[in-house]
């Protein structure tokens, strides 16, 4: 079993960066891959990024590539989603899940409960 709780949203205006913080309980953090995934209002939740076990592979969509960056800290059972010339399409809630797999299928077993993120133009 493992949970997970965001953290790090808020409120930014175009042009910034936030750094998003899943924390996860759990010994078996580190066996799992981790994926980062949205919902703005109306629209269906979308991949953003997802990062293997180790962290040696990374995945984007096309939409954050060159912007966001995904990583982990497997002593601190932590992933991040660093977030960087934000636009106001970015606006959404975030989400980290984990599975066994890393990428952009919704295929996780655990999801956390969100953090806002809301960027102004």
């Amino acid at each position: 079993q493992v949970q997970l709780v965001e953290s790090g949203g808020g409120l930014v205006q175009a042009g910034g960066s936030l750094r998003l913080s899943c924390a996860a309980s759990g010994r078996t953090f580190s066996s799992y891959a981790m994926g980062w995934f949205r919902q703005a209002p109306g629209k269906e939740r979308e991949f953003v990024a997802a990062i293997s076990w180790r962290g040696g592979r990374t995945y984007y969509a096309d939409s954050v590539k060159g912007r966001f960056t995904v990583s982990r800290d497997n002593a601190k059972n932590t992933v991040y989603l660093q977030m960087n010339s934000l636009k106001p399409e970015d606006t959404a809630v975030y989400y980290c899940a984990a599975g066994p797999v890393p990428g952009a299928t919704q295929n996780y077993n655990y999801w956390g409960q969100g953090t806002q993120v809301t960027v102004s133009s």
